[in-house]
C-alpha cells in the first residue's frame, strides 16, 4: 500500500513523497518524491535520520486554516492516551497514542486535531526530550 508522508529530517530537511515499504520496527525505508520520475530509484531513508514521519490525507495541506494546540476541554479519542511530545528543536505535538513504549524507536501519534491534513505521525523517539501523558 502506498502511504503518503511528509518526512522532517532531525536537520530540518523535509521531503515529500510515497512509500510501500515503511513499518515502524525496520531501520530503513523508501521513499518515491514527489515529482521524482518513475524510473528514477526511490530515496532510501534512515529512520535514525528523523525526527519524524508525518501520514497526510494530501501533500498541499490547509495553508490558511489556524492549527490549534493544546486539547479540546473534555477531548476524548479511541487512539488512546494523552500526549504532549516535545523535540529537540521546541516543536511540541498535541495527541493520542496506544502504542508508546520507552523500548522502541518510535510510536505513532494521532493529531488531536483530527480536522487537519495530518491522519497520524511516525515520532522518532531520539529526536525527543519530553513525552508527557496527560490524565
Amino acid at each position: 500500500m502506498n502511504q503518503r508522508m511528509v518526512v522532517h529530517f532531525q536537520d530540518g530537511q523535509i521531503v515529500k513523497g510515497n512509500s510501500h515499504d515503511f513499518f515502524p520496527n525496520k531501520d530503513l525505508f523508501h521513499l518515491n518524491l514527489l515529482d521524482q520520475p518513475p524510473s528514477e530509484k526511490p530515496m532510501e531513508i534512515s529512520v535514525s535520520r528523523l525526527k519524524a514521519i508525518f501520514f497526510v490525507k494530501d501533500f498541499w495541506g490547509q495553508k490558511e486554516r489556524k492549527k490549534r494546540k493544546g486539547f479540546a476541554i473534555g477531548e476524548k479519542s479511541p487512539y488512546g492516551k494523552k500526549v504532549v511530545v516535545q523535540f529537540k528543536d521546541k516543536e511540541h505535538l498535541y495527541g493520542f497514542t496506544q502504542g508508546y513504549s520507552a523500548s522502541r524507536p518510535g510510536f505513532f501519534l494521532f493529531p488531536a486535531e483530527q480536522q487537519g491534513n495530518n491522519e497520524k505521525i511516525f515520532v522518532v523517539r531520539s529526536f525527543v526530550t519530553k513525552i508527557e501523558f496527560i490524565e
